[in-house]
């Protein structure tokens, strides 16, 4: 289990004004990226190593730009 003590958690810039309902990351940890829902910040989180999240973002990405 990844610990997060000391995790820096930061909401999308596209959230926007859509009543809580967004999804925060914590990229400040040395060996893991971690995803949590902003309305239940003490609930389940999910973590990745950090090459499989800069893929995802990558692949997140490329699909906005060719939609």
């Amino acid at each position: 289990m990844t610990d997060l003590t000391g995790a820096v958690w930061r909401k999308s810039t596209r959230s926007g004004d859509n009543g809580g309902a967004c999804v925060e990351v914590a990229i400040n940890l040395p060996a893991a990226i971690a995803v949590r829902d902003s309305k239940d910040p003490y609930g389940s989180m999910l973590t990745f190593e950090p090459r499989a999240w800069t893929a995802f973002v990558a692949d997140l990405r490329t699909e906005e730009t060719t939609g």
